[in-house]
């Protein structure tokens, strides 16, 4: 017997199936462990990408100028189409919380989802399903730069930059912007090409050849108007004028600011100093140059039509009216073939840093467009103000400035116009009145 046990003993051919025996609890609770470590991941990713979309959502909202309550609204939609983890969130979730501004980065959004979901594995020796936290916190962060077109468009059914033809922009130091939602935001094709720190918009922006840039921003937020709080004071416009006879009475027939026009001698109704006029008309081949600091030039109804040559330094054309009606006449800014215009805003004022303004009671329809065309060649100095009308730039015209800036509802570059600006910073231009950072590109993005 005992014989036998020791040959037993020292009989080694069942020592594999003992081991795997022993170890089979183990290979066991490893699988058992991965699998719920795969689970575990896969809920923890989903739930950090519906945490991710509600925080830029609720960014997007607070830039938008909603209060804390609207952007909560946003987080709670959003989740209802981008929380995918098939799993009720925890009691008191989601949590949503706006840290206050650190320096640059703004609007932030905190938000923090929870699930409980039990482990296949785990669930045996835990009494209660884990807590699975996903915590996700977004800002608005500076954008590319400060935008030197900036098209106001807010129709998703139109672009707001146009540029088409052979037109050359070159801008290197800024940006291009567009506040249209529409998937189509800002396009250029043809043989044109646009030389720009970056192409942003709030709709798409389609890429091309034609853009030479260091980078495509599409749906970014929205930019304000940065001249939004600027408005013509109808008791500021000293409209010139004289008395005619007319059969048996005097008529006050408004004057038309022309190259013969003598501006010192100019006078309203009352003897005051005239800063107000019908219309403006220059004559081909014919210059008007407005005194240096004479202020304003107020456009009562009428167009700007320049065919000549145009100088005006430290002052704003302001199309607008002394009828305050909402549906006043507001007048085109009009620049033809052979012109040249040399405009510098003023640095100071109601109209710092605008040279050319329109009221944005202006009508936008398709035969109402601001044009400057043919061979104009042109130093502007300030930003074109089209807030609600369209501004088409065409021809074999150039403008060229240290500062120049291009507001307006939709933007239209064709033909052979080539612009060239030198808008090498904020703190540089803001020199010559143009807005701060307020105008500046923002981008949406997760910053925690």
């Amino acid at each position: 017997m005992i014989q036998r046990l020791m040959s037993l003993w020292r009989d080694r051919r069942g020592n594999v199936l003992a081991i795997a025996g022993a170890a089979l609890p183990l290979l066991v609770g490893a699988a058992g462990i991965a699998t719920d470590t795969i689970n575990w991941t896969l809920w923890k990713r989903e739930l950090q990408r519906a945490a991710d979309s509600a925080a830029v959502a609720g960014v997007y909202e607070r830039m938008s100028g909603a209060v804390d309550a609207e952007a909560r609204t946003a987080v709670d939609h959003d989740l209802t189409i981008n929380q995918h983890t098939g799993m009720a969130l925890v009691s008191g979730y989601p949590q949503v919380d706006f840290p206050a501004d650190d320096g640059q980065v703004r609007n932030q959004v905190q938000v923090v989802l929870a699930v409980r979901r039990t482990l296949p594995f785990s669930s045996l020796f835990m009494s209660e399903a884990p807590l699975i936290v996903a915590r996700a916190t977004a800002a608005s962060v500076p954008g590319p730069g400060d935008p030197c077109i900036h098209a106001l468009e807010t129709d998703a059914s139109k672009s707001g930059i146009i540029i088409t033809g052979n037109a050359g922009i070159s801008m290197p130091d800024c940006t291009a912007h567009s506040n249209s939602p529409s998937t189509n935001s800002a396009y250029a094709k043809g043989s044109s090409t646009v030389t720009a720190k970056a192409a942003s918009a709030v709709g798409g922006i389609q890429q091309s050849t034609n853009w030479v840039i260091d980078s495509y921003d599409p749906y970014s937020p929205a930019i304000e108007d940065p001249f939004k709080d600027v408005n013509p004071n109808p008791s500021d416009m000293k409209c010139a004028g004289a008395w005619e006879q007319k059969g048996q009475k005097n008529e006050w027939v408004p004057t038309i600011l022309t190259e013969n026009t003598n501006l010192e001698n100019a006078k309203d109704a009352d003897g005051n100093k005239a800063n107000c006029f019908a219309s403006m008309s220059v004559g081909s081949t014919q210059t008007l140059a407005i005194p240096d600091d004479y202020g304003p030039i107020y456009i009562n109804g009428g167009d700007a039509t320049v065919q000549g040559n145009l100088s005006c330094t430290a002052c704003t054309i302001v199309l607008t009216n002394t009828d305050t009606a909402s549906d006043a006449t507001i007048g085109q800014f009009k620049v033809n073939a052979g012109s040249q215009i040399n405009i510098s805003a003023p640095t100071d004022g109601t109209y710092k840093g605008i040279a050319i303004y329109q009221d944005r009671r202006a009508k936008d329809s398709n035969s109402a467009q601001n044009k400057i065309n043919g061979n104009s060649d042109s130093v502007i100095t300030g930003a074109l103000y089209f807030p609600n009308q369209e501004l088409d730039y065409n021809g074999t015209g150039s403008t060229s400035a240290t500062c120049t800036m291009f507001v307006s509802r939709r933007i239209v570059f064709s033909g052979n116009s080539a612009t060239s600006n030198q808008f090498k910073s904020r703190s540089d231009c803001a020199l010559e009145g143009l807005p701060g950072s307020a105008g500046s590109t923002r981008r949406v993005r997760l910053v925690a």
